[in-house]
């Protein structure tokens, strides 16, 4: 008998393995089969016997268990040979330690995360290696000789182990290479699209941009340089840009089949400019179209900064287009010939105006507001430079309404800014760029290219934020051609009332109607 028992025994624990096996439904302890199956038990009678070298887990399975658990497997740490440092690695980083202090001592924002500068760092250097590399759980030998030769400053030798660590393992001879990628790195871990770096050639090639303000060889086009790609603000009257048909907003994608992507705004400005005669294939992105091919011929830009004239109903009518060296004079004289017709009125229009020369800025409000506040430029550390009138301004009564868009950024947020904070005339149109902060470009050693940093922000005279903001219009409005409607541009997206959008049909395309500028005429007629 306990023979027989024993081999029910085996053949019921063989079934229950089988039946784990298979998920035939077995539970320890007891017997379990779908509600759909018809089944017998032939052994419904027999003892079942739970075998501690199972446990029930989830319905249907069954999980063996050790009967004296092991020890969980031990792995080795990885031994990791690299070289020493190698010889100059404290001249090599001397580029690298200026743009960390650059930052700490010059950027807007403080304090900044050295943590992510430094994380920053490391993926800047093995971005130009196309490496990735898990190093920061890794310990390495020799890392302290790193800290020591690169002249890390004590403080920071521990949060700079894992940058280190990452050097050791990818560094090449041409080292300076990977120093430039930690820096391009480093700064764009602040998420600042104005704070960035330049290598030694294209820093160069900026340097050879024209200078001045009057006459260059190019498309002739105002453009935003801190977007992801290349944009254009507004092209010049008359220009290469404007006959190409190229449009305020467009997006340059590529530069005669050449991919733009990544590559820094400033740069891209200075391939799009070339010998006049030249032509030159941009790839562009415009809202509600597929990309397409515009071909544009460079020519020798004579470029606009201001223009003065008389509107019907005794209106005068200023356009500043830039702030240049001697824009100010020139809207000083304009101002003197336009106020001796003895207007009514005038409209100040800055609409895709994308900035220029703080001092002409100053200078300018200065012909419009008496006396106070221009603006002031506030530092990372709290301090601030104030900007006050110079009190020599010959427009400074006279009714007035100014035009602004999404394309008046900076020196024009800074005039804007004012004359609305002392309610000198309201402006109309729409939200402006957003452009309130200072950029200085700080050349670093050994030929090391440049750092273009912020180092502080533009506030109104009521000490109002422009950056990233912008300035709101007093009167908003704005048309819209039926056409780009009937290509799918959703009205929604501009965040204004029905009744500030106007729709324009054809006729009123192809007449030029301009609904701000019938606005301002209205306020002032008024």
């Amino acid at each position: 008998m306990k023979k027989v028992l024993t081999i029910l025994s085996v053949i019921l624990v063989a079934c229950i393995l089988i039946a784990g096996i298979f998920s035939a439904g077995l539970f320890i302890g007891r017997i379990y089969f779908p509600q759909e199956a018809e089944v017998t038990n032939p052994l419904a009678d027999a003892p079942v016997f739970v075998d501690p070298i199972f446990e029930e887990t989830s319905p249907g399975f069954e999980t063996l268990v050790p009967e004296s658990p092991k020890p969980a497997p031990t792995f080795e740490t990885p031994q990791i040979e690299v070289p020493p440092p190698s010889d100059g690695l404290e001249t090599l980083f001397v580029p690298f330690w200026e743009a960390w202090d650059i930052v700490h001592q010059h950027y807007v924002d403080q304090p900044v995360d050295d943590q992510a500068m430094m994380e920053g760092a490391i993926r800047g250097m093995l971005s130009v290696m196309d490496t990735y590399s898990q190093t920061l759980g890794v310990e390495i030998p020799g890392i302290a000789d790193y800290n020591i030769q690169s002249k890390t400053p004590e403080e920071l030798q521990n949060l700079f182990t894992p940058f280190w660590q990452s050097w050791a393992m990818v560094h090449t001879i041409d080292n300076s290479i990977l120093v430039q990628g930690a820096i391009r790195g480093m700064l764009d871990s602040l998420g600042d699209p104005h704070t960035s770096y330049m290598d030694p050639v294209d820093y160069e090639i900026a340097n050879t941009q024209f200078e001045g303000t009057e006459e260059y060889e190019g498309i002739g086009a105002w453009v935003d340089i801190s977007k992801d790609y290349l944009t254009i603000i507004t092209p010049f009257p008359n220009s290469p840009a404007e006959t190409a048909g190229l449009q305020p907003g467009d997006k340059i994608l590529a530069i005669d089949g050449e991919d733009m992507t990544g590559i820094d705004g400033e740069l891209v400005r200075q391939r799009v400019l070339g010998p006049a005669g030249t032509t030159i294939t941009l790839t562009i992105f415009r809202e509600g179209m597929d990309n397409f091919d515009v071909d544009v011929t460079r020519a020798s830009v004579i470029v606009p900064s201001v223009d003065g004239r008389m509107l019907d109903d005794n209106i005068a009518y200023l356009r500043i287009f830039l702030f240049g060296d001697k824009t100010a004079d020139e809207v000083h004289q304009a101002l003197e010939k336009l106020l001796a017709e003895n207007p009514t009125g005038l409209i100040l229009d800055l609409r895709y105006n994308g900035g220029g020369s703080v001092d002409a800025a100053v200078a300018i409000a200065s012909e419009f507001i008496a006396k106070g506040v221009i603006f002031y430029e506030v530092y990372g550390d709290g301090t601030r430079d104030t900007y006050e009138s110079n009190g020599k301004g010959i427009a400074t009564s006279i009714p007035m309404v100014v035009l602004v868009n999404e394309g008046s950024a900076s020196a024009s947020e800074i005039l804007s800014g004012a004359i609305q904070d002392y309610g000198r005339a309201p402006l109309v149109g729409t939200t402006t760029f957003g452009k309130g902060s200072v950029q200085y470009w700080i050349p670093l050693s050994n030929n090391q290219g440049a750092v273009r940093v912020t180092i502080a922000s533009w506030i109104t005279p009521k000490e109002r934020q422009i950056h990233k903001i912008g300035l709101d219009p007093d009167v908003p409005i704005i048309g819209i051609p039926q056409s780009v409607i009937d290509e799918g541009f959703d009205l929604s997206a501009l965040g204004m009332e029905a009744d500030q959008i106007i729709v324009l049909n054809e006729a009123d395309v192809q007449q030029g109607r301009d609904v701000q500028l019938d606005k301002a005429i209205e306020i002032l007629l008024k």
